[in-house]
């Protein structure tokens, strides 16, 4: 019996991340941006930012922080820092530090460096910084290194529940 010899096209490594999932099932528009990680790189952020030929500040990572007690998501420009006392007081809590990285990537079924504020295991409380709302389109990780998801600042805030504030520091 003669096997027929076909060539698949190589499907989009995009497909099926819990983040993009999470935008498909709930029909909101996005686009899927894939580029060469380094994993020498310094800044996952910013190496994104780079590769996709964008400003830092249209690139948001996503960090996990300890705010008394509770596991809080802050979406930051990649071009800034954490204010973790802003994020406390944007919640409405006392303290803030950072999450340890094991309960962070446990809780929110992502790796550090791929941490998508989309599709989390954990729906955990989260807050945007009011930045975004400057921009048409940001990006966010899609759950992997290497790979970014953009779309409205709206639909971001909508989907995680995320409350807006300034919690970034240039």
């Amino acid at each position: 019996m003669a096997t027929k010899n076909t060539k698949r096209p190589k499907r989009q490594q995009s497909a099926g991340t819990p983040a993009t999932v999470a935008l498909t099932t709930a029909g909101t528009d996005f686009t899927v941006h894939a580029y060469e990680h380094d994993p020498a790189a310094a800044s996952y952020g910013e190496e994104a930012a780079q590769a996709l030929g964008v400003s830092p500040d249209q690139v948001f990572k996503t960090l996990i922080a300890d705010v008394d007690g509770e596991l809080t998501v802050a979406v930051v420009p990649v071009s800034g820092s954490l204010d973790l006392k802003a994020l406390a007081a944007a919640v409405g809590g006392k303290r803030a530090a950072m999450a340890d990285p094991a309960a962070a990537e446990r809780t929110t079924g992502y790796v550090r460096g791929g941490i998508s504020p989309l599709g989390q295991r954990k729906r955990l409380r989260t807050v945007l910084d009011a930045s975004a709302s400057a921009h048409d389109t940001v990006c966010v990780s899609a759950g992997r290194r290497g790979l970014e998801i953009e779309l409205a600042p709206s639909a971001l805030a909508s989907l995680t529940h995320a409350t807006l504030a300034r919690i970034a520091r240039p």
